[in-house]
């Protein structure tokens, strides 16, 4: 994760499909907020996990402020979820993931970021995570693999 390193990020937020214990430690040294994603197995031992790197569980949603911005998290999977975090007019961004496509649509006033996915698969042709400036509104999707 040299590429948050490099940035000096304030923190990353994983979006869910974290699948196995043995991901967490490839975060470790960041400051790190995580949802469940519908491919996570062992719940129990990723928490534990996530303890020992000192990350964060948020669970299937959360609601975030920054800079005063609000953000709605969800993985994605559950739609009538992530559309009524879209639709609701609460949040200035709503990010998710599930799709692992990247995405930054504005729907309304809010903003819907998908970072895209992390992982090697041969279903995914693209591998992108996101840097998200709030207070210049900006999104830059950065190619990893």
């Amino acid at each position: 994760m040299q590429k948050f390193k490099e940035r000096n990020v304030e923190f990353v937020l994983h979006l869910g499909d974290i699948v196995a214990p043995a991901t967490v430690p490839f975060f470790e040294g960041l400051k790190v907020k995580f949802l469940k994603g519908n491919c996570d197995g062992d719940i129990e031992m990723i928490k534990k996990k996530i303890n020992e790197i000192d990350g964060e569980w948020l669970g299937l949603s959360a609601e975030l402020k920054i800079n005063k911005k609000s953000i709605g998290l969800c993985h994605g999977n559950d739609r009538r979820k992530l559309d009524s975090m879209i639709n609701c007019r609460k949040f200035d961004y709503v990010l998710h993931g599930h799709t692992h496509k990247r995405r930054d649509d504005l729907i309304g006033n809010t903003r819907v970021i998908n970072p895209g996915g992390h992982y090697n698969s041969p279903s995914q042709p693209e591998h992108t995570i996101a840097f998200l400036d709030v207070e210049k509104e900006q999104v830059e999707f950065v190619e990893i693999i």
